[in-house]
């Protein structure tokens, strides 16, 4: 009986080849992504085709009417000139305006008004009207607390409208009050308002 302590078994775990498969596909399509090879990627297949047009100049390769030959035909050159690049994110202010935004009630404040309307309830009366005041205290402070928790969680909040260059437009809202007036030409990063 041989035993073969040197020669353990070195193939790895399943898990680890899963591992590394699911890396190696992984990077090939960022890689993939990346490069605009996969069409709906934001590297884009139309980018690449848009700078070779840019690249090479367009030439006519149809043929001419004889009567063409006689006048000099005008010569193509490529604009080297950069197109005026729209602005995605810049505007105007359109309208600002203030919102009253009701709060939730969670519960806590109907609890406690019923306890206290209870307490105030059964200071009423004697017998079966003190029950029922202290029935009535209880229902009527619950909804008294209720609607006194959803006052105090109330808040404001102020919404920009702002119109962009493209034609459309977008509602910010801001927890402060804005300091935009109607007609400021304004950008937009990330759902903040920024002088343009």
């Amino acid at each position: 009986m041989e035993t073969q302590i040197g020669k353990a078994s070195k193939t790895p775990h399943p898990l680890m080849w899963i591992a590394a498969i699911a890396i190696t596909l992984f990077c090939a399509a960022g890689i993939a992504a990346i490069m605009g090879w996969i069409p709906t990627s934001m590297g884009g297949a139309n980018d690449n085709a848009a700078l070779t047009k840019l690249e090479k100049p367009q030439t006519s390769t149809a043929k001419k009417p004889a009567a063409a030959k006689t006048q000099t035909a005008p010569v193509q050159m490529a604009n080297n000139a950069p197109a005026k690049v729209k602005c995605a994110e810049c505007g105007v202010i359109e309208s600002t305006r203030e919102v009253n935004r009701a709060g939730e009630g969670s519960g806590l404040g109907a609890v406690g008004g019923a306890v206290v309307g209870g307490l105030l309830g059964n200071q009423i009366g004697g017998g079966r009207g003190n029950q029922a005041a202290t029935v009535v205290g209880a229902v009527g402070g619950a909804v008294a607390g209720n609607q006194i928790e959803k006052s105090v969680k109330s808040a404001k909040s102020y919404e920009v409208t702002v119109r962009f260059d493209d034609g459309s437009s977008r509602v910010i809202t801001e927890a402060n009050p804005s300091a935009w007036r109607t007609g400021d030409h304004v950008k937009v990063v990330d759902g903040v308002i920024r002088s343009n």
